[in-house]
């Protein structure tokens, strides 16, 4: 038999006193992937402003965010995993605007009206408008879109509801003031990013939008 040698047992109070490596440290590995996750969100939303949606394909992502497209892969499986964190960051964000405007400016219908517009300028609503128009059309993308389309749609009526309990008396009004300013800003701004409005009479849309949402409001309550 050959002569082996065994190494003295470590003392516990070495291994517990020993540096981890950096991969071992609570926490860092996971903050590490998250920001490489958003690099790559931001990436594909780069891409479909940039290119459209039929150009954004993983190869193009990966080399927007500054990564191999095996690095990219280790983060989202596939171009669905990547396009599905894509949309529900977009919703957050959406979600997190609007809670921030009606928080600074409770009851201000003016203020409100234009915070949103200010929102619709910014690229994600451009990289979600690429993807709601090309999923019309993709079966493989509808499939994807429209389920957390509808789960942001309760999840927006429900934040309406917690942020406006004034309106809690008739909430058909407060559901309808909602779907009239999304509707009318969203469509302003696509026509204005495709040349059919004038510019000039954005401002008075606007206008128009603040006295109806404040003749909406249930009777009783500051405008």
């Amino acid at each position: 038999m050959a002569l082996t040698t065994r190494r003295a047992p470590v003392p516990d109070t070495a291994r517990d006193t020993a540096p981890a490596p950096p991969s071992a440290v609570p926490g860092l590995q996971t903050r590490k992937s998250a920001a490489t996750r958003a690099r790559l969100i931001e990436a594909t939303i780069a891409c479909l402003v940039k290119y459209g949606y039929a150009k954004t394909v993983t190869p193009l992502v990966a080399a927007e965010a500054g990564l191999s497209r095996g690095a990219m892969l280790h983060h989202f499986a596939n171009g669905d995993a990547l396009i599905r964190a894509t949309i529900v960051a977009l919703h957050e964000r959406r979600l997190n605007a609007f809670r921030r405007a009606s928080e600074a400016h409770p009851g201000d219908v003016r203020a409100m009206v234009r915070g949103y517009w200010q929102q619709l300028q910014k690229p994600g609503f451009i990289a979600f408008q690429e993807l709601a128009m090309a999923a019309r059309t993709d079966a493989g993308l509808a499939a994807i879109l429209l389920p957390l389309q509808a789960e942001f749609s309760d999840r927006f009526k429900a934040l309406a509801g917690q942020l406006y309990p004034d309106w809690s008396r008739q909430p058909a009004r407060l559901d309808l003031a909602m779907a009239l300013s999304q509707t009318l800003m969203e469509g302003m701004r696509i026509a204005d990013l495709t040349g059919a409005v004038d510019p000039a009479q954005i401002e008075p849309l606007l206008d128009c939008l603040e006295a109806s949402v404040i003749a909406l409001r249930p009777a009783g309550e500051p405008a």
